[in-house]
């Protein structure tokens, strides 16, 4: 599992207390580490857990609609995500989102952004591969600290629905 850092909760403000008390309401356990090199991206996850890529569970966030909703895939790090089969799989159009757009709709800043806790629920998909995975890590509200979970688990606390959405 790598070297976990000593949580310090005021550290990362309170959008990783809004996850935990997501987690603790949903019944997950608090499982939240802070990794104080960083987890933005996949590859530093990875590195910071000590595990697979593709058992990251990395968080994109699309703009559909014409008044904007936030459509959140949570994804393998190991894949990239197709627009269209996200379109499809929520049936409207989506677009990329961009960094203020996500803060402002999410309360996340882009390599933070949690599968819970979020200001306004967005519509989530779970990525299919990560059902390969007995464990996975997912974002926790800072580029600093993800949390452990299992894809079922994930997709039961995000509310989300289960769908291909790698490219190829």
């Amino acid at each position: 599992m790598g070297g976990a850092g000593v949580e310090r909760r005021g550290a990362a403000g309170g959008s990783v207390e809004r996850v935990r008390a997501a987690l603790l309401a949903a019944g997950h356990p608090d499982t939240i580490r802070a990794f104080p090199a960083g987890t933005r991206s996949a590859a530093e996850a990875a590195a910071a857990v000590g595990c697979d890529l593709a058992r990251i569970a990395k968080s994109i966030v699309f703009r559909a609609g014409a008044v904007p909703r936030a459509v959140l895939v949570i994804a393998s790090g190991a894949n990239r995500v197709d627009m269209a089969k996200v379109a499809r799989a929520i049936g409207q159009p989506v677009k990329r989102a961009d960094g203020g757009w996500v803060r402002d709709t999410t309360g996340f800043a882009i390599g933070g952004v949690a599968p819970v806790g979020h200001l306004a629920p967005p519509i989530v998909l779970v990525d299919q591969d990560l059902f390969a995975f007995e464990r996975v890590w997912a974002a926790a509200g800072s580029p600093t600290h993800v949390f452990e979970t299992t894809p079922a688990e994930l997709l039961r606390i995000s509310g989300g629905v289960r769908a291909a959405v790698r490219e190829g």
